[in-house]
């Protein structure tokens, strides 16, 4: 009995520690991106980032132990349903009652490592996170990304503009041409410039040093200061300044280094706290917090009940229908947990009775299903039915349709090979490239789905909330799909050649290919051509239907959220002008309010500075502007000008209305439209990119995705490069080693990949090189390994 203890043991352990990686780290992709940013901005040191990652892991493993625990018991029980090894070891004897018991052990491991997870150890990481958060932000030195030609708005009512910028050493920067913008009273700003130079001894310069926590110091030189009073436009002053300190509160590290969740506070208390709230009247979300506490730890146990009789009973689908009985029991599980919850949070429902009502109704189910298997019972036989004939009638279908496939491509192989006067492709091709797909089609398809049962988790508590309908729940992750599908099929390619090579190298099929004279090279083309042709499919995919289904997403997550869709930058209220560069002044336009459809701008400013020196020559001012077609110009009303000569004024006008011919922008030009970068094409994202650069807005992390929409293709190819080599080393130690194989590839990928994209938003690297520079790494490394496989 003790051999079969621990090979039992032996078999759904190894499943449940693959299985609990990969949710977690499904589950942690959220994490990984702000994660990056803070290391790449310098926030976080690398023992910060540990130290986050395991704040972080304790609440995620809350929610995936008990998911770990059912996907090794499915499995890994399906596994010896399907080679009959149960049926076998239920005929010496062992009964369905032996089989809970040994199940058991691994499942009360893992609930009394849930359990001190729950109690202690994730209460104390939530403590440590806002600890940290809370330091972050108190002892930080103040940091500032600023680009050229972009307006900075997060300085605490001021606008600052530079038109270049150049790093110094320990923080500081040296920036030139200078325009910040003082919005205490935004209805008149006080402004400004300072042509700038490269050292603080010479003229024209401001040299940017941290003075402390959120706070840096402008050393600005060689400048002017306008000052002007909304009610009187005759008072005016300039003042001019050879050297001049300026003080500015950045006001940036609270949300940079905002890392928690919204009820990480409650989760951060202790169990003594939880039973004794500070507000009576507030007890429900302690009183819910606190049997969470105890319920998902629990889940272990009620879903070892439901996943034993289901994975004994799982003869025909193996593995495969293991994974499929897993998705469904966790979707089934935390949809009726997070119901509810939620009823509970409004009231419905008791808090006891809604954290634990899944706990209960699974625990029900789990013992009937026992009971069943143990007699015989009709239950099991219902699902095995429906199981044997979905599956039977799956067979059929793939009979007909890879028999239809095998004909039409036999003969358009043929004649291909006639029309090229070619040996491709092959029989041994369309074997090796059938089984590659058939793998990659059903790892992408499980894929989608676990991603949509999570994206469902998350969505819950809003769908119970503001009471969505269904309808438009299913259309949203319907729309869902094309996202989801663009974003997993380099790791689908990845798991599928590294199965379909480790089982060609695990049954010798491949050293058979070998022993006929056929290369290993030779093998890999028709993989390598597959994984060319969905790489050329991704491009076209989102170059063609994924920016709509993108935008349909986004406005029906909106929707079930309850969020207004913002679709243009109404509040950005700064922009720079069209220039021509033959001698143009330089334009900046601050207004109020643009009225896009009747195209009428309120309390509109105009400032013009001389090319080259951005010495400020005119400032136009008018309480309205409003396009005319008729003269194809803006015309000003209630307004006045002043040019300027060095440090005095040398004209100054009112006007009751007047016009400005060589103000030349288009009301279409102030009409800037939120788009996100997923939801555009190739060309689409370019020419958007040009129109903000013009106008001042921020766009290197906009450059860094163009350039992602073209390198993030081809690491489908790369992944099949580097899987190969992978299958053909863990291949005969089984799928566990290749899948394990597979999800640390995608680990490093992901975060090397983050790495990258935020070093190019923040200008420390190109942003070309950004993008592509994760491919360019996997390739070399993929293609080194590829090179010394023995052929």
């Amino acid at each position: 009995m003790r051999i079969f203890t621990r090979y039992i043991l032996r078999e759904i352990a190894s499943y449940a520690f693959l299985g609990g990686v990969l949710f977690t780290f499904i589950l942690f992709m959220k994490f990984l991106l702000p994660l990056m940013e803070l290391a790449v901005r310098g926030i976080a040191a690398p023992s910060d980032l540990a130290r986050l990652v395991g704040y972080f892991l304790p609440g995620i493993l809350t929610f995936t132990l008990p998911m770990a625990v059912l996907v090794g018991i499915l499995l890994g029980l399906s596994r010896l349903a399907a080679d009959s090894e149960v049926t076998a070891m239920r005929a010496s004897g062992v009964g369905v009652l032996s089989f809970l018991r040994i199940v058991s052990i691994l499942a009360f491991i893992c609930w009394g490592a849930g359990l001190l997870n729950s109690i202690y150890v994730a209460p104390r990481a939530a403590q440590a996170l806002l600890r940290y958060e809370a330091d972050t932000k108190n002892g930080a030195q103040a940091t500032i990304a600023v680009e050229p030609h972009v307006f900075y708005e997060g300085l605490n009512n001021k606008v600052l503009y530079v038109q270049d910028v150049v790093p110094g050493p320990n923080g500081t920067a040296l920036w030139k041409h200078v325009f910040l913008a003082d919005l205490a009273n935004p209805a008149s700003p006080q402004t400004t410039s300072a042509p700038a130079s490269l050292h603080i001894i010479s003229a024209n310069e401001a040299v940017i040093v941290s003075n402390g926590p959120q706070q840096l110091r402008m050393d600005l030189s060689d400048g002017s200061r306008h000052d002007t009073v909304a009610s009187n436009p005759n008072e005016y002053d300039i003042s001019t300044f050879r050297a001049t300190e300026l003080p500015i509160q950045t006001g940036q590290q609270e949300d940079e280094t905002h890392l928690s969740r919204r009820d990480t506070p409650t989760h951060a208390l202790s169990l003594s706290d939880l039973r004794s709230p500070p507000s009576p009247a507030d007890v429900r979300p302690y009183q819910i917090e606190f049997y969470s506490r105890f319920a998902g730890p629990t889940a272990c146990l009620v879903l070892m009940l439901v996943g034993v009789p289901l994975g004994l009973s799982s003869r025909r689908g193996g593995k495969g229908s293991g994974f499929v009985l897993t998705l469904l029991l966790v979707f089934l599980y935390y949809i009726l947990s997070a119901s509810g919850i939620a009823l509970a949070r409004q009231g419905k429902l008791s808090p006891l009775l809604g954290v634990w009502g899944a706990n209960i109704i699974f625990a029900v189910a789990g013992a009937i299903l026992i009971q069943q298997m143990a007699r015989g019972g009709q239950a099991l036989h219902f699902i095995n039915g429906l199981t044997l004939r979905a599956t039977r009638t799956l067979d059929r279908l793939l009979d007909r349709r890879k028999s239809a496939v095998r004909r039409n491509s036999g003969n358009a192989s043929q004649r291909l090979r006639r029309a090229l006067h070619i040996r491709f492709p092959l029989i041994l091709d369309e074997y090796v490239m059938g089984s590659a797909l058939r793998n990659f089609l059903l790892v992408l398809v499980s894929l989608v789905v676990l991603f949509l049962i999570f994206t469902f988790f998350e969505l819950i508590g809003d769908i119970i909330k503001y009471r969505t309908p269904l309808v438009t729940v299913g259309e949203y992750l319907f729309n869902l799909i094309p996202f989801i599908l663009y974003n997993v099929t380099p790791l689908s390619t990845l798991i599928a050649v590294l199965i379909t090579f480790g089982t060609l190298n695990r049954t010798s099929e491949l050293t058979a290919m070998k022993a006929t004279g056929t290369s290993l090279y030779r093998v890999v083309a028709p993989v390598l051509l597959l994984a060319t042709l969905l790489s050329a499919g991704l491009f076209a995919f989102d170059e063609t239907y994924l920016p709509g289904a993108n935008r349909r997403q986004e406005a029906l997550l909106s929707v079930i959220k309850q969020k207004p869709a913002q679709t243009f930058f109404s509040q950005r209220q700064w922009m720079s002008g069209q220039t021509s560069g033959n001698g143009e002044p330089t334009r900046i336009f601050y207004y109020q309010n643009f009225d896009s459809v009747e195209k009428v701008f309120d309390n509109l400013t105009v400032f013009e500075f001389q090319p080259g020196s951005f010495t400020l020559t005119r400032r136009i001012f008018a309480k309205s502007a409003r396009w005319d077609d008729k003269i194809n110009g803006w015309v000003l009303e209630d307004g006045w000008q002043r040019t300027f000569a060095g440090p005095s004024i040398a004209s100054y006008q009112q006007f009751t209305v007047s016009s400005f011919p060589e103000i030349h922008e288009q009301p279409s030009y102030f009409k800037k439209e939120v788009r996100q970068s997923q939801e555009m094409s190739y060309a689409e994202l370019s020419g958007y990119i040009d129109d903000l650069k013009q106008s001042g807005f921020a766009v290197t992390p906009l450059l860094v995705q163009l350039y992602r929409k073209l390198a993030y293709p081809i690491i489908t190819l790369i992944m099949a490069v580097i899987a190969i080599p992978f299958a053909l080393v863990a291949g005969k130690r089984g799928s566990v080693a290749g899948l394990g194989a597979a999800i640390g590839v995608a680990i490093c990928y992901w975060v090397i990949a983050a790495i990258f994209d935020n070093l190019g938003d923040v200008n420390s690297l190109p942003a070309v090189l950004a993008a592509w520079s994760p491919d360019l790494l996997f390739f070399i490394a993929g293609s080194y390994m590829l090179l010394r496989t023995p052929t």
